[in-house]
């Protein structure tokens, strides 16, 4: 069939053409939206789960509800080792230009932006006081409030400078992070603290967060009140009905359909992982010569569709592992695809547990595997055994 008429779009947190089994979660949040818009006290909201799920999209979803209800929003993706104080003055002046056109105050649009200024310029490292331009920011940094170094604190009153700004036109501000799990420990507990804080005045400010699924147990492990500070949605694969609709929606849009084969077979090799369904069913659109789309059709397709996913979704996150961390990675598939021990792992390595540690350790620090709880690890990529095993020794 025509590609240029392909509707599929395997991306990294590319949204679908069609958002299928999301409901409840875009309810959810539409729900909070709501409840802050009536001055109710919500919580901020955490969603998890592996890699392929459609976390980025959903959270890029979000963020649209949220601009069309007029609310300021910004959004940053978390890297290990780095602060987030300059990546959230970012997030935050770009929520605060949204809303400024309509602020009637625009003295006090340019306090907020002068104490933006400064949050994002203090350098923990530097002399207390001193400064430095950033965020392209032409208002006089404001010295005494969120400048003093401490994250926890300028966080606190950066984030209820911001809600009250908002608060003025009765709306709010959402803060996306992506990747959470990422945020440097001591940021994660200032960032707890600070939401903790104005949760508790009612300030209409969120923190909307994504990441792996041991994020509750990273954030749990910072403050201990974050069990309830958020809530925590599993973001997981599409059941058989969400992931036909979303082969199936796009497709007739485009005058085309499939047959009940073919869905069978396209559901049992993407298994219903958002990531999967899209790019395999882009390499059997391509395939198919004409409607309806059927069985050999994916029988056709499911080689080059899998030698893809081998080479951009596996190999390039394979590829960043060293020689002893792929040797770890290649010992875990062996021992199948749920969540295995480390010392099992090291065992039949034929090494004790202290000598891998700096492989698993690298492999979680690049998100490669994650902790699934105490003493256990998983793959956070869905099918990467099954890749594995697939590689020569």
């Amino acid at each position: 069939m025509d590609p240029v008429r392909n509707p599929y779009a395997p991306g990294a947190g590319q949204r679908p053409p069609e958002l299928a089994g999301r409901d409840r979660e875009l309810s959810q949040f539409e729900v909070v939206l709501e409840r802050i818009a009536r001055g109710r006290p919500e919580r901020s909201m955490v969603l998890t789960g592996l890699r392929g799920v459609g976390k980025t999209v959903l959270l890029n979803s979000f963020r649209s509800m949220a601009l069309q209800r007029l609310w300021g929003t910004g959004k940053i993706e978390a890297r290990p080792d780095q602060s987030i104080r300059r990546p959230v003055a970012g997030a935050l002046h770009m929520a605060v230009r949204e809303l400024a056109p309509r602020h009637r105050a625009p003295d006090r649009i340019e306090e907020f932006l002068g104490v933006l200024k400064a949050f994002a310029a203090r350098d923990p490292k530097a002399p207390k006081g001193s400064f430095t331009p950033h965020l392209g920011i032409d208002v006089p940094a404001v010295r005494g409030r969120a400048d003093s170094g401490d994250l926890e604190i300028d966080l606190m009153e950066l984030f209820t400078d911001a809600a009250s700004v908002a608060g003025d036109l009765s709306v709010g501000i959402a803060l996306f992070i992506d990747e959470m799990q990422d945020v440097p420990a001591p940021d994660v507990s200032a960032l707890c603290a600070a939401t903790h804080e104005l949760s508790q005045t009612g300030g209409p400010l969120i923190v909307v967060g994504a990441g792996l699924p041991h994020l509750p147990a990273v954030l749990s492990a910072s403050k201990s009140y974050s069990e309830r500070l958020f809530r925590y949605v599993s973001i997981d694969r599409l059941d058989r009905a969400a992931a036909d609709q979303a082969l199936l929606a796009p497709a007739q849009r485009e005058g085309a359909d499939f047959e009940r084969e073919a869905l069978d077979a396209l559901y049992e090799a993407a298994d219903g992982y958002p990531y999967f369904v899209q790019a395999y069913g882009k390499v059997t659109w391509d395939v198919a010569t004409a409607s309806p789309v059927t069985a050999q059709d994916v029988a056709v397709a499911s080689p080059q569709a899998e030698g893809e996913l081998a080479v951009g979704f596996f190999g390039s996150r394979y590829e960043r592992a060293t020689p002893a961390e792929r040797k770890y990675m290649r010992m875990m598939a062996q021992l199948g695809d749920d969540p295995v021990a480390t010392s099992q792992v090291a065992e039949e390595l034929g090494v004790k547990p202290s000598s891998v540690s700096p492989a698993r350790d690298g492999l979680i620090k690049k998100g490669l595997i994650y902790s699934s709880e105490r003493g256990l690890i998983a793959f956070t990529v869905p099918h990467f055994g099954r890749f594995l095993r697939a590689q020569p020794a």
